[in-house]
């Protein structure tokens, strides 16, 4: 499963770092980026991250809650 933001709908409710803290950081003036360790990576389709394993069910979560719904997951 991989996971990818689209910043562009972000409102920075930060509901996907309360989540998934290990997948999510919210930072620029509140807006969410997937991360791969400490990296953060960029947005829309170049920054998608493979999720790891035992992560999946919280980046579930992170996207159904999103209010923006842009938090988008590929199989």
């Amino acid at each position: 499963m991989r996971v990818w933001i689209d910043q562009d709908l972000c409102v920075g409710n930060g509901i996907c770092e309360e989540l998934a803290p290990t997948v999510f950081h919210i930072a620029d003036g509140a807006i969410a980026y997937v991360r791969d360790g400490d990296r953060l990576l960029p947005n829309g389709r170049d920054g998608m991250l493979q999720v790891p394993e035992g992560l999946e069910e919280p980046v579930i979560d992170a996207a159904e809650e999103c209010p923006a719904e842009c938090i988008y997951i590929e199989t």
